[in-house]
């Protein structure tokens, strides 16, 4: 499977979530025509979990189902032996006119903006949200052309719009984050393979291994024992926006809790081809049980969210079910952390 050079004409791509999107865009681009979403997630071990402490987003907790923004990207291209350049900002206009440099070279970059600003996204899913990931690949009457991931077809930006975004302010502040490939190499299966298996034992340590309780694995526990006091100490009103802020965080961010493990799921599929190893299949089993169980979980906060469940013990039942998530997961991982994949 060789590269011999890069495709002359931008194709978008609609995927789940946002960062694997450009990252798999921007790599078949290149000419890695092999690049899917659940490879470009697993390679850049994008699976994960953090209650990340004295952060609130939407005046509610601070809570994230995949990665930091920018590693898939960043670690699936290492992986592959791919070159990036990745540029932030203080100046507005240095940024626009980096920008601006690389659409007059015909060179398709990924930008992290705010959703809050985006115009061409319906008004319920604008949110102050720092972390989205979009592609400007061109310019057609003074509007930059853009290739979301998660929208169906490409749409456009006008300069000043695009400006806003790439500048929102807030937690995550974008700074006019710039990111893109270069020099690309020619790529073998053996290559992918090595991503592969360099991309589970990374997700490995994150979810088992990270010191302290708030982030993988115990990072789930630590949240479901939030959620058993927040009625007391909160109040009823306080407590269902903040489980309402989670079930935003998991089902309307970027696929979020469910998503991402239906994604991880697939991941193990099409390494278990890679690497012709049945195992990963069957361990991909866990994580499709883990999307269903935290797609039920959203469905229970959303209930209590709506006012529909208002009793201590709707609380309970909730952090019980995030308990029972983290053992599915735990075991997982664990799966995952035994098996001798070699490379």
């Amino acid at each position: 499977m060789n590269i011999d050079s890069q495709t002359d004409e931008f194709r978008h791509v609609q995927t789940a979530h946002c960062e694997n999107g450009v990252t798999t865009a921007l790599l078949r681009y290149h000419g890695m025509d092999f690049m899917t979403e659940p490879l470009a997630f697993g390679m850049g071990s994008g699976l994960f979990y953090i209650q990340i402490p004295f952060l609130t987003v939407n005046n509610g907790p601070a809570i994230s189902f995949r990665t930091m923004p920018g590693a898939i990207f960043k670690r699936t291209c290492k992986s592959l032996g791919v070159d990036v350049t990745r540029k932030k900002f203080s100046n507005v206009a240095a940024a626009e006119a980096f920008l601006d440099q690389k659409v007059r070279e015909g060179v398709p970059v990924g930008c992290q903006v705010g959703v809050f600003h985006l115009t061409y996204f319906p008004k319920e899913y604008r949110f102050h949200f720092n972390a989205h990931n979009l592609i400007v690949f061109g310019e057609e009457d003074n509007d930059y052309l853009i290739s979301d991931p998660v929208m169906e077809d490409v749409t456009t930006l006008s300069k000043s719009d695009l400006s806003r975004v790439r500048f929102a302010q807030g937690p995550l502040a974008p700074k006019g984050h710039i990111y893109f490939p270069e020099r690309v190499k020619p790529v073998t299966d053996d290559v992918i393979r090595k991503g592969i298996v360099k991309g589970i034992r990374r997700n490995v340590r994150d979810m088992l291994k990270i010191p302290g309780n708030f982030a993988g694995v115990d990072g789930i526990r630590h949240t479901a024992g939030h959620i058993r006091k927040w009625r007391d100490k909160l109040g009823l009103k306080k407590a269902s926006l903040y489980l309402g802020q989670i079930v935003r965080m998991q089902e309307e961010i970027g696929t979020g809790g469910g998503g991402f493990r239906f994604l991880y799921g697939a991941f193990l599929e099409e390494a278990s081809a890679y690497m012709q190893d049945d195992r990963l299949s069957v361990i991909s089993e866990d994580f499709t049980k883990a999307g269903d169980m935290w797609r039920a979980s959203a469905i229970k906060m959303a209930g209590v969210y709506k006012g529909r469940l208002t009793e201590q013990k709707d609380f309970d039942e909730i952090a019980d079910m995030l308990i029972e998530i983290r053992a599915v997961e735990k075991e997982a991982f664990q799966k995952l952390s035994r098996l001798n994949l070699g490379n």
